[in-house]
């Protein structure tokens, strides 16, 4: 079919559906004429002489030079997720912490400042209070879904906004649109996390953001095996930034990972779309529960930014559901260890649903009252919820709300 040709031979595949980019975008056939996507473990490579030696490495010539920031398998992937966020550019990393801090090498300097929401994930808030802090860089934190406090807190030395929609865990959200706006009439860049809802609800990128941020750790591999993140732009010179900043500070990803990744990409639509329902089924559940005081997930008619959720996440919900029990830290943490079925690990985007107590792990590093400004309680509970049998869960959790004090 010319049309698959064309997306494995890299050409332009905005004309393609989500599901044939997830499935054939970025893989550049060798003359081996293999179907898959090969790996191609090797930390460098060889040139036919000096000459085109000094030329790959002064860029005066395209073509693979070091693994550390070229390879043909993470150019896969980053091509690949680079087609699905309706992207120009994308550089692949080694983590999704990576992929922020590269971020911030490329684009910010000693005095420039950026505006973040309080509701982001924990060590993001650490990375720009305990790190870039100690460069010159100064940060803001405001409520993700109040605009007048990002449009307040943007100074002059602003360079950055900064969040997470929907946050982890409270699953709020933020009208990326709107923001998208308010940043480009301040001469601002707005960068958007999309860990949460992947490209396959949410592509920021066309709602107006100048940057997309990933944990490929999560919902892209969707299995729990390997640690990675990229960032995605429409912007050829942001890209030279990023580019750069990855080149020399050596954030990379492993070959191995990108294609356990590429290998993620072709399942996320199907995957994202059993997340969601299975989600939306035990949020239902949950909201009927006596134990259970408030449930946090956007596909429920009484979270506060439903109607915006059905605008901006294609009428897709997510994967993750939060609620809150009595008891503070010692009830929730009850009604975790007499869970079952659910692992109690921190990880998020698996198919094997997880458990966790954000104030004690994901949130851990941030002060009481940095949490408390969050929202993080001691009796938070964050499920995510995978692709066993709804019923199980169902059960498994009663189990932990059942347990008597």
């Amino acid at each position: 079919m010319t049309g698959s040709n064309k997306l494995e031979n890299g050409q332009q595949t905005s004309q393609f559906g989500l599901e044939t980019q997830a499935i054939r975008a970025g893989h550049q056939r060798t003359g081996e004429g293999e179907h898959g996507e090969p790996i191609f473990t090797t930390s460098s490579f060889v040139f036919e002489n000096a000459k085109e030696a000094a030329a790959r490495f002064s860029g005066d010539q395209p073509g693979n030079v070091y693994s550390r920031f070229t390879n043909p398998t993470v150019r896969a992937f980053e091509q690949r997720l680079c087609a699905m966020e309706s992207g120009d550019y994308a550089v692949a990393t080694a983590s999704g912490m990576a992929a922020l801090l590269t971020t911030g090498l490329a684009l910010l300097k000693s005095g420039d400042h950026v505006v973040l929401s309080r509701s982001l994930f924990g060590s993001t808030i650490s990375l720009f209070t305990g790190i870039f802090s100690r460069f010159g860089v100064k940060a803001s934190f405001v409520e993700l879904n109040d605009i007048d406090s990002w449009a307040e807190s943007i100074t002059s030395h602003t360079r950055l906004l900064i969040l997470e929609t929907p946050s982890n865990p409270l699953l709020e959200l933020a009208d990326i649109s709107q923001l998208a706006e308010l940043a480009h009439s301040k001469g601002v860049l707005l960068v958007v996390d999309n860990v949460l809802c992947t490209p396959v609800l949410q592509r920021p990128l066309e709602l107006g953001a100048d940057i997309v941020i990933h944990s490929a750790t999560k919902y892209l591999d969707g299995q729990g095996r390997c640690i990675g993140g990229a960032v995605v732009t429409r912007s050829e010179e942001h890209y030279k930034d990023l580019f750069n900043a990855l080149r020399t500070g050596g954030a990379a990803m492993s070959p191995f990972n990108a294609w356990v990744f590429l290998k993620g990409l072709e399942t996320l639509t199907l995957r994202m779309r059993a997340h969601c329902k299975n989600a939306f089924d035990i949020a239902t559940w949950l909201e009927t529960r006596p134990e259970v005081s408030r449930v946090y997930y956007p596909g429920l008619a009484s979270h506060p930014n439903h109607q915006l959720a059905v605008r901006q996440q294609n009428d897709l919900f997510g994967g993750m559901v939060s609620f809150e029990v009595a008891g503070g830290r010692e009830g929730a943490w009850r009604v975790i260890d007499n869970t079952q079925l659910l692992s109690i690990t921190a990880n998020l985007g698996d198919t094997r649903s997880t458990i966790t107590h954000p104030a004690t792990t994901t949130h851990a590093r941030l002060s009481e009252d940095e949490r408390a400004a969050a929202g993080i309680t001691e009796g938070l509970i964050r499920v995510s919820v995978g692709h066993e049998d709804v019923d199980d869960l169902c059960t498994d959790l009663l189990r932990g709300l059942s347990t008597p004090s």
